[in-house]
């Protein structure tokens, strides 16, 4: 498969008796190790087995859901990323089509266990460990480790053995864009459990292809395809039916917006478990070909700051921009680009609600990074076949030519906008990134 990334595990899976139980450790893989001889990240139990249950099933539903591809390409369905640190768990994954992410976070009044080390893996979610979650009960005893011999399921009496599974570069990119998106969203309005019932009752059935917009009308949240002032944009309404099962054991629903309508994520709260849903403004259209990240890759910077963002990062198990910059007396610009840098190299999620990065550790090499977004490849060509002409750049405006293959374009930047005279730009006006001849412009002045 050309998209999807093959590794090898340093240990096969196996069940281990303990205390007279038997326990299953999934192996795990990453190309970049800070503590490879810790046995375990996390072992314990859950304390709320019924909810965990229901929101690892849905989540499911997402990885195998899709809205743009072929019935060849759903063939190659993927499984959930799990990540182990700062005393909580959290479990992520993307619809076949990567426009729909998705993460179940396990908090630390959820978990009854010990934290040894922190790592990421993921895991595949097949029919029987879906059977046992599906008809698991609410008395029942949940137990989970996660580690080098991997997560582990064990429920009541019953083990299950998971394969390993490759993890698809589209995933790569699109949690490296989403993660952007999320830092750039804001809390739009907060739903009770009766409110969100009665609003998902009004989706209208079947695919929906217009943008639709949630408001307050009275005290009612209402979908109306009429443009609103104050409504959040939702492109791709149908998609909101995977929340549904979830729905009936909610605390409440809150809803955030990306800056520029570009996003909405829906996150519903179960005391210390949260599900949340975040949805890409056009439904055919992917995280994964955003270039939400394209601009913080435009430059090399100084591999003792990555380091040092990385290390810090890893021994916090969260990243505050702000925080760092003042720590090591960095300018706001520079650490913004070394959050950018760590995002697309899949090490930054961001929680919502903490208003903050977390640390995870993809089985992901960050020497791929220029080849999983093609159009920084294309900016760096255009720049070595000598295609970039500056012709002015007065007082942080800027005016160049670029050759394409059949014509010349033209393109102007300064601090507030970026245009260019080239298909990509007029099709999606900047929603979407920068295009490569942008791209070539800035890297070449060197832009900021």
């Amino acid at each position: 498969m050309d998209d999807s990334l093959i590794y090898k595990y340093a240990f096969p899976s196996s069940v281990i008796q303990k205390s007279g139980k038997d326990e299953l450790f999934l192996s795990k893989y990453s190309e970049i190790q800070k503590n490879s001889e810790a046995p375990c990240y996390f072992w314990g139990t859950i304390r709320n087995p019924f909810i965990i249950s229901r929101c690892l099933v849905t989540l499911s539903n997402v990885v195998k859901s899709n809205y743009s591809l072929t019935p060849a390409q759903l063939a190659l369905i993927k499984d959930p990323i799990v990540t182990a640190g700062n005393e909580r768990i959290r479990f992520e994954g993307f619809s076949q089509c990567a426009g729909v992410y998705a993460r179940v976070d396990v908090l630390p009044d959820a978990l009854d266990g010990e934290f040894l080390e922190n790592g990421t893996t993921n895991v595949d979610f097949n029919p029987p460990i879906l059977t046992a979650l599906n008809s698991l009960r609410s008395d029942a005893k949940l137990m989970m480790s996660v580690g080098q011999k991997e997560v582990g399921i064990h429920i009541d009496n019953e083990h299950i053995v998971e394969r390993k599974v490759p993890l698809p570069d589209k995933w790569i990119r699109g949690l490296s864009s989403v993660q952007i998106y999320l830092s750039k969203s804001e809390k739009s309005f907060t739903l009770n459990r009766v409110q969100a019932q009665q609003l998902f009752r009004d989706i209208p059935k079947g695919i929906i292809k217009t943008d639709y917009y949630l408001s307050i009308r009275g005290n009612l949240p209402v979908f109306s395809p009429a443009k609103s002032i104050s409504g959040v944009c939702v492109g791709g309404l149908h998609r909101l039916r995977l929340l549904e099962p979830l729905l009936p054991y909610i605390d409440c629903l809150q809803i955030f917006s990306h800056s520029s309508m570009q996003s909405t994520t829906w996150q519903l709260y179960f005391g210390s478990i949260r599900f949340s849903l975040t949805l890409s403004r056009i439904s055919w259209r992917g995280f994964s070909g955003e270039g939400a990240v394209l601009d913080f890759l435009l430059n090399d910077l100084p591999e003792h700051w990555i380091q040092a963002m990385d290390n810090y990062s890893y021994a916090n198990q969260s990243f505050n921009p702000v925080q760092f910059a003042i720590a090591e007396n960095l300018d706001f610009d520079k650490v913004d680009r070394l959050t950018g840098k760590l995002t697309a190299m899949g090490l930054l999620g961001f929680d919502l609600d903490e208003n903050q990065f977390f640390y995870r550790r993809l089985p992901f090499n960050p020497d791929r990074i220029i080849k999983l977004n093609p159009r920084i490849k294309g900016a760096e060509k255009l720049i070595a076949d000598q295609k970039v002409e500056i012709i002015s750049n007065v007082e942080g405006k800027i005016k160049a030519y670029v050759e394409g293959s059949d014509i010349r374009h033209t393109i102007l930047l300064d601090k507030s906008s970026e245009r260019c005279t080239c298909e990509w730009y007029t099709k999606y006006q900047g929603e979407r990134g920068p295009c490569k001849h942008v791209l070539a412009v800035k890297k070449m002045i060197n832009y900021k």
